[in-house]
């Protein structure tokens, strides 16, 4: 599963699954998003190797996107996103058996809106993030 959030208001504003972390699956999240993509400013991920592909350098270079890595031995970089993998990890993928892509892409729908719309925030003030953004309020 590959998650890209939004910091402004903790939501999940594109994603993706499949059974390897591969660049296809980083294309995919991008290609879910709901505004352009050069509206996304930074793409920050871990140090893996999935996302050391020229496919993602083109992505971010035609749309003007700066790259950003976590530093060596710094797991907080990410903090946002990896909190936000884990819980829908723990809720679809350890939860649930899945068979196909099929099942696997269904059910991470479902757990995206229940993050996005349902989920309850310390940091937004115990709201959601879709309440969040609908009463205007920013980070």
């Amino acid at each position: 599963m590959c998650l890209l959030a939004g910091l402004a208001d903790r939501g999940i504003v594109g994603h993706s699954a499949g059974w390897t972390r591969d660049a296809g699956l980083v294309l995919g999240a991008f290609a879910t998003l709901g505004f352009p993509p050069a509206d996304v400013q930074v793409f920050h991920t871990d140090r893996g190797g999935g996302f050391d592909d020229t496919g993602i350098d083109e992505l971010l270079d035609v749309f003007g996107i700066r790259r950003s890595l976590s530093r060596k031995g710094n797991p907080y970089g990410s903090a946002v996103v990896e909190s936000t993998d884990r819980l829908l990890r723990k809720e679809l993928v350890y939860r649930n058996h899945c068979t196909t892509v099929g099942q696997l892409r269904h059910d991470s729908d479902d757990c995206v809106w229940w993050s996005d719309d349902q989920r309850l925030h310390s940091t937004l003030g115990y709201r959601s993030p879709k309440e969040f953004t609908e009463q205007g309020l920013v980070l």
